[in-house]
């Protein structure tokens, strides 16, 4: 697991944060991408922090109300479900630009193989 240490955020307001003594904790790369995508915009005023923790509350109640309460396995999945949510709120993104680079990730993160860095072709 890999860990990092965000400056001028209360993870307290993130109390299913996965973590340890040093701070947030990722299984996987695209998960500490994912977090970094939000202190980043977070930081650039996008959005405030309780913001982000309300819009990651909602997407973690609509997963429980699905019947997909999350274990800790799938957190990182909603905190980026948030984060798609929130920009397109925003307006950081229209939905259909958001929608389009979804797309392009998924194909460009299927025809890559295990092991190797994931690339997206200029459009």
């Amino acid at each position: 697991m890999t860990t990092l240490t965000p400056h001028n955020v209360d993870l307290t307001a993130l109390p299913a944060l996965p973590r340890d003594d040093a701070g947030p904790t990722f299984a996987a790369p695209w998960e500490a991408q994912a977090f970094a995508m939000a202190l980043s915009l977070h930081e650039r005023g996008i959005f405030t922090w309780p913001e982000w923790s309300r819009a990651l509350a909602r997407e973690l109640a609509d997963a429980a109300a699905r019947s997909q309460p999350d274990d800790g396995t799938h957190y990182y999945e909603h905190w980026l479900a948030a984060l798609e949510r929130l920009v397109a709120e925003k307006k950081v993104v229209a939905a259909n630009e958001l929608a389009q680079r979804v797309d392009d990730w998924d194909a460009a993160a299927r025809a890559t193989p295990h092991g190797k860095p994931i690339e997206l072709k200029p459009r």
